[in-house]
């Protein structure tokens, strides 16, 4: 062999080597690639296998394990605060008596879903996708992923469906509060309980008056904590109800598990939305009750003022607490409540703007959660970055302008999973009607000027929707781009959606398309 015939077979030897490592680099080619495996992620992986059998798809998990906010909180006394027979699947019964689940609970559940329709092999777990860029000369989505040993690969996928949530896993919301280093006890944020905590006999101040404080304080004093403080800027709407669904209980002795699931179902749906629809239109009247409800639970040991919101019912989410166990601890003295201000931190304690001064060891910032869309991954077409707050969701479900992603938020006025049912539906409708007609890619195009300043989370006044301005997409001033985070309106809506409305556009891989042109507004 000649010197030349040697570095003849370095360079096929190289240009190999570049061929196979650039093969490598994109691992793999993703008909659906689904970012999430929570509620929405798995909820729409199994409408996918029922609905869209001839597309495959696949599931990436930035975490260990499934579950989404069912994982990652570990607080004592995580719960549902959505009732479980709509918290709960269309197509999987949640065949117990129990109101309220715990996130133990909603995890095996979810478990047994990923198990009965074979989704473990479809989850790759420790995967985190850091970018997405849509190639409008290929039709497709290159989606750079990065696992937990930081190695980085890309995917290209057909479609891409968001089933992240709303908010930041790497931190919570946590304001800053004054002379805060100067406390010499513990200070947590219920997003990263620390594992094994010993609050045994422990003064405890827990910050806040949402979902998370109001089940930290009975879960805490049943756990030992000496005493418990729930400190709160203003008071929130909170109802009782029962612990056990005893009318699912009944019927599941006469019915079937199915038929007694949708019986329940269909009940209480219709329950919350004529609560709220009744809030709306009547709230004095609501507030009267649920004020009544209240006082009737304290029975003159807990001034009422601190449970005497200065806005309407559902002008921010209502709080539900299962056989009113946070106004037991009130009662007997075990937990307090006050509404303050801080002042400052102590080293011991909290000192109030009243003058007050509350001892504790433990310190709970139960404040929210910080507001994040997709995960965190940054979105582009043809390299040029998207903003989410600029887009709008078409059916609550397409995001505007950008081809081939839909997103999948639920609602805020009733459980999540019903909007991950309907949308989930809609989605593989609309994956069928492509496949029949031979469509490669789906636009939905936006008139900018529909767009409000309101987000797709509504007019509430919650601090985590104020906060979500910056980042949620945008809320439209009528059909298909407003958001009437009404179920059962929004059910028949995208079922009966028809795809030719003049507002999807839908294109043929190949195309020559000249007046196709995706929007992106910065």
């Amino acid at each position: 062999m000649t010197k030349l015939d040697i570095v003849y077979c370095q360079i096929c030897a190289l240009i190999k080597s570049w061929f196979i490592q650039g093969i490598k680099k994109m691992e793999k080619q993703v008909d659906v690639l689904i970012i999430g495996a929570g509620i929405s992620g798995i909820g729409l992986a199994v409408h996918l296998s029922k609905n869209c059998p001839q597309r495959k798809f696949e599931i990436l998990e930035r975490r260990e394990s499934f579950g989404g906010t069912w994982d990652l909180f570990r607080y004592p006394g995580i719960r549902s605060d959505s009732d479980m027979s709509t918290f709960g699947f269309n197509f999987k019964p949640w065949a117990k008596d129990k109101v309220l689940a715990s996130g133990a609970e909603i995890k095996g559940y979810l478990s047994d879903v990923i198990n009965e329709n074979q989704l473990k092999d479809k989850i790759h777990f420790g995967h985190r996708v850091l970018s997405a860029n849509y190639d409008s000369t290929k039709k497709k989505w290159l989606v750079e992923i990065e696992d937990n040993n930081k190695k980085k690969q890309t995917w290209s996928a057909n479609f891409v469906m968001g089933c992240t949530g709303y908010y930041n896993y790497d931190q919570g919301y946590a304001p800053k509060f004054p002379k805060q280093e100067d406390f010499k006890g513990q200070f947590i944020h219920p997003q990263h309980w620390p594992e094994n905590l010993d609050y045994t006999g422990k003064k405890v101040v827990i910050i806040g008056s949402g979902a998370t404080a109001i089940t930290l304080v009975p879960s805490m004093v049943k756990g030992g904590a000496g005493h418990v403080t729930m400190l709160q800027r203003s008071p929130t709407y909170i109802a009782t109800i029962p612990s056990i669904d005893f009318i699912y209980e009944k019927t599941r002795k006469f019915m079937s598990e199915e038929t007694a699931y949708k019986f329940t179902r269909a009940r209480n749906i219709g329950m919350q939305r004529g609560i709220y629809a009744l809030a709306q239109k009547y709230p004095k009247t609501v507030r009267r009750l649920l004020l009544k409800g209240i006082e009737l639970q304290l029975k003159g040991k807990v001034d009422m003022k601190h449970f005497t919101p200065s806005y309407n019912p559902w002008d921010q989410r209502l709080c539900v607490v299962p056989d009113g166990d946070l106004f037991k601890a009130l009662r007997e003295g075990q937990a307090s409540v006050e509404t303050d201000q801080i002042e400052k931190f102590t080293a011991n304690g909290i000192q109030l703007k009243s003058g007050k001064h509350l001892e504790a060891d433990i310190v709970i910032s139960a404040t929210g959660l910080e507001i994040q869309i997709l995960g965190g991954v940054q979105g582009s077409i043809d390299g040029k970055p998207m903003n989410t707050s600029q887009h709008m969701l078409y059916q609550g479900v397409m995001v505007s302008d950008v081809p081939n992603m839909a997103m999948i938020i639920g609602y805020i006025n009733a459980s999540w999973t019903l909007k991950v049912d309907i949308a989930a539906d809609y989605i593989c409708r609309l994956i069928n009607h492509m496949d029949k007609n031979g469509f490669d890619e789906v636009i939905a195009h936006a008139d900018p000027s529909q767009r409000e300043n309101d987000t797709i989370m509504g007019k509430m006044s919650s601090g985590y929707i104020a906060r979500a301005a910056d980042v949620m997409p945008k809320q439209g001033k009528q059909a298909p781009w407003k958001i009437t985070n009404n179920y059962l309106a929004d059910r028949k809506e995208l079922k009966d959606a028809k795809f030719n409305d003049g507002v999807l556009e839908f294109h043929k891989r190949g195309e020559q398309a000249t007046n196709r042109k995706p929007k992106l507004v910065s």
